[in-house]
């Protein structure tokens, strides 16, 4: 069938169901999306505090560690620098006005934060301007009806990209990830660039091969080669023989010098500068790939269903619908960066959501082509589906909420303090504030949507993404004090340090036993508190467990002397002990 054909488009709505989605309405969701949750917040455990620690690090005025990510004396030979080095910039910039108004340490972790406004920026931007490229082309147009009433090119193409924005901002996986100092937001950034320069290609490839090879590119130098290989794979099955790229295909000359040329720029010092870093960062790259095992299989088939809520429902089904327009760009170019991801993730040693995330980009794109093909009876079940699911998430959290403060109901309140004893509570009338201000929010949403009976096709993303929306924004002012006390280490390495103060004497150095990077990276933030690798050390920070202790199968159990131990108030097996131990 061909795609000329116009009677084979799975696409029939008319001109109402196109209408402009406010423009205010995206901004005010893309603004509350970020910030809510980015700021007056600890870093946590793992990749959130070690970005921030590399950041850090990079600050202290050692040339390697300013080109090569390090946590103090430690080499974290994983990602790439970008991250780090944006990050160190908006640190070394705005910290110092910052601290007029708090710690220098709350306030160099605010200022590392605000790239992230910078990432997510770049991820709207590009998923919106791409989409909106490819929906305006002939391709994914509507039936025309036979008395004329269907949408115009312009008024199609931007229900197109609104409605992915809205669906990109709705996936469930990547809300936190966003949120955080590491490579994540970035990573998914640079692919949205990189598919945005694709679609861009189609009808400016001069323009388009240059950013693309700035996205691909960046997405090296942001994660080495588990990030950048999926959108290099992506991009020349794009240009498919026969394909509506395929004319296109010696621009990619250009993509290759600046991508190659960027790599190489920090490639070349890097070696030179630090040889042994950059043969570990060889190292891990290439063991983390392998053949394809089972328990990843497994994994995914677990772990991706959530992380991509609620796009690869719709995702499958605009394959199903536009099937015999596959070739078409609207759904083969997003479909070439959902598939490479995924092959790629299969010959990975072990996956998770950093490696997920590229597929939340790809799916809310085709996802958005699906809506013009659904009949309106699905669509309004899919309505009033967002309707029962966010309002149920909302209540859940105010019920947890108050189960907390009040011990009613009994057992929803025993079962949290078991994940959180030792927390005493208190209600921040702030956040309570905004909290109700946002529930009161969704409850407008829901009667907007009961009363107004709207017609236009982008409503079912507009109440997915803002419940997704209003329940990010309760967890992370009603329960933000929680988080922090179950997942920041700052009060243990504050103990820590005052003990290291009151025992360690002139000189004397401390070795790390078992501590792990994020445990690492949070003692280096939050005290200065560095690990030497010298065996000589006399003062030993051990990371064990209370079970190991109780039995005695610690290490050093019955040669070292315990000065301190501690751990997280939360933290039902997690502990550490600092010891002084005999010369070896």
């Amino acid at each position: 069938m061909s795609p000329s054909d116009s009677l084979s488009t799975p696409a029939r709505l008319t001109a109402t169901a196109t209408i402009k989605l406010p423009r205010l309405f995206l901004l005010v969701v893309g603004v509350i999306y970020i910030l809510a949750g980015l700021f007056f917040r600890d870093p946590w455990k793992a990749d959130d505090v070690v970005g921030l620690a590399t950041m850090m690090t990079a600050l202290q005025g050692q040339p390697t560690a300013m080109l090569l990510p390090q946590i103090g004396t430690l080499a974290h030979a994983q990602d790439g620098p970008l991250v780090m080095w944006v990050g160190a910039f908006s640190i070394w910039l705005f910290s110092p006005f910052f601290e007029y108004f708090t710690t220098p340490l709350n306030a160099a972790i605010i200022a590392s934060r605000l790239p992230n406004l910078l990432w997510f920026g770049l991820l709207t931007a590009s998923v919106w301007y791409g989409s909106y490229l490819l929906g305006r082309r002939p391709e994914p147009q509507p039936l025309a009806l036979p008395f004329g009433g269907e949408p115009t090119v312009r008024d199609y193409g931007r229900m197109i990209a609104d409605a992915a924005l809205l669906l990109i901002v709705a996936t469930v996986g990547i809300l936190w990830r966003m949120h955080e100092t590491s490579e994540v937001p970035a990573l998914i950034a640079f692919q949205a660039l990189a598919f945005y320069a694709v679609a861009r290609m189609l009808d400016q490839p001069f323009s388009g091969s240059i950013v693309l090879g700035v996205a691909v590119g960046a997405a090296f130098l942001t994660r080495g080669w588990i990030g950048a290989l999926p959108i290099m794979l992506a991009i020349p099955f794009c240009f498919r023989p026969r394909s509506a790229l395929w004319p296109e295909k010696k621009w990619l000359i250009i993509t290759v010098v600046i991508s190659l040329s960027m790599a190489l720029l920090w490639w070349i010092p890097a070696k030179r500068l630090g040889d042994y870093w950059t043969h570990n960062w060889w190292l891990w790259n290439i063991q983390s790939f392998s053949w394809p095992r089972y328990s990843v299989l497994t994994s995914m088939l677990r772990d991706l269903p959530w992380f991509l809520w609620p796009t690869w429902p719709f995702a499958l089904l605009a394959l199903w619908r536009w099937r015999s327009w596959l070739a078409a760009p609207h759904i083969w170019i997003p479909l070439m960066f959902a598939v490479w991801p995924l092959v790629t993730m299969l010959f990975l040693e072990d996956v998770f959501e950093p490696e997920y995330s590229l597929m939340a980009v790809p799916a809310a794109v085709l996802a958005a082509f699906a809506l013009p093909t659904l009949r309106r009876g699905v669509v309004n079940s899919l309505d009033w589906f967002a309707v029962m699911c966010f309002s149920l998430t909302t209540a859940t959290v105010w019920l947890g909420w108050i189960a907390l403060q009040t011990g009613w109901p009994r057992q929803i309140a025993h079962n949290i303090a078991r994940q959180t004893r030792g927390y005493e509570a208190f209600v921040s009338w702030p956040a309570l504030l905004i909290a109700g201000c946002g529930t009161l929010a969704w409850i407008a949403l829901v009667r907007w949507r009961l009363h107004s009976k709207p017609e236009a096709l982008w409503r079912g993303t507009v109440l997915s993404a803002g419940g997704l929306i209003v329940t990010w924004l309760m967890l992370v002012t009603l329960w933000m004090p929680v988080l922090d006390y179950v997942r920041s280490y700052r009060s243990v390495s504050a103990q820590l340090a005052s003990a290291l103060e009151t025992h360690k004497a002139p000189g004397e150095c401390v070795r790390a036993l078992g501590v792990g990077t994020g445990q690492r990276a949070s003692f280096l933030v939050f005290n200065d508190i560095n690990f030497s690798y010298d065996s000589r050390c006399t003062l030993i920070l051990q990371q064990t467990s209370s079970e190991s202790v109780a039995n005695g199968s610690a290490a050093f159990s019955d040669t070292g002397t315990v000065i301190w131990q501690g751990k997280r108030g939360a933290d039902r097996h997690e502990m550490f002990r600092l010891l002084r131990v005999g010369k070896e």
